[in-house]
């Protein structure tokens, strides 16, 4: 007989329980670059290409969002840093 699992119990706790680890986003929304270095979203639609960040454009029209690759965001980041 196998235990059974409490009905309030959701598949997320039960992978979570078995040592599943939750995986971690590889693309930021510009939202999310913005707040990540304290600017507007409009500063990062500006000037992302011009710093060599990479835009992704998921879905068409209003619709659409950018993204970014979250390793590419980091990675300029560090070459910011003032030594």
């Amino acid at each position: 007989m196998e235990p059974q699992s409490h009905p309030d119990e959701t598949h997320t706790d039960i992978n979570l329980s078995r040592g599943r680890r939750s995986v971690e986003p590889v693309l930021m929304d510009t939202a999310e670059v913005a707040a990540m270095l304290n600017m507007s979203t409009s500063w990062v639609y500006r000037e992302a290409s011009k710093l060599g960040l990479k835009g992704y454009k998921l879905g068409r029209g209003r619709n659409s969002k950018v993204l970014y690759k979250r390793a590419e965001i980091f990675k300029w980041l560090e070459q910011q840093k003032v030594h």
